[in-house]
């Protein structure tokens, strides 16, 4: 069963084709890439840790310290909606614009606004960490405004290790942002 907010593609290795189909609906935001398995991992631990703040929860309400389980639940909830958020990060396209979606925020651009989209050579951060290393980024160029930060780097947590998957998803922003531009 796919699962949507991890990803509106299809298996792309399964289809053998190069390029993701687009979506049939193409004013629907989409992730045009999977996730990849450190993000996947850490929104599972995290919530690992949720369900035993929550078993924890129960034993101290039973306890009857009422205060302390309703803090661990509280506590829980955060954890959880953290696990969330941290799966709908990412970039996300449609006919309408691009879209990155941060942590705490998230910033839409219109296609109009968009003056270039390409992959350049530099210094990235390694899983996001402050280390960097030689990689390969997806810049994007506003006809108006500064200079954003690279929307995706092959070092990130969706393609370290998946250099292949990388390219797939640069060439798509690339055709996402030629198709849509006027």
């Amino acid at each position: 069963m796919p699962l949507a907010f991890l990803s509106a593609d299809r298996d792309t290795a399964a289809t053998g084709q190069d390029v993701v189909p687009p979506h049939p609906d193409p004013s629907q935001w989409r992730r045009p890439y999977r996730l990849g398995p450190w993000r996947v991992g850490i929104a599972a631990f995290a919530l690992l840790i949720a369900a035993y703040m929550l078993i924890s929860a129960l034993i101290i309400a039973v306890a009857g310290t009422l205060a302390g389980a309703t803090a661990t639940v509280a506590i829980a909830a955060l954890t959880i909606l953290f696990s969330l958020r941290l799966l709908r990060m990412g970039v996300w396209v449609s006919s309408r614009g691009l879209r990155r979606v941060g942590l705490l925020t998230t910033r839409t651009l219109r296609w109009r606004d968009v003056a270039r989209i390409s992959t350049v050579q530099q210094p990235v951060r390694w899983l996001g960490l402050p280390r960097s290393v030689q990689g390969q980024a997806v810049q994007i160029e506003l006809r108006q405004g500064e200079p954003l930060a690279p929307l995706l780097t092959d070092h990130s947590v969706d393609f370290l290790g998946r250099r292949d998957l990388f390219e797939r998803a640069a060439d798509v922003l690339e055709a996402w942002a030629a198709e849509n531009r006027h």
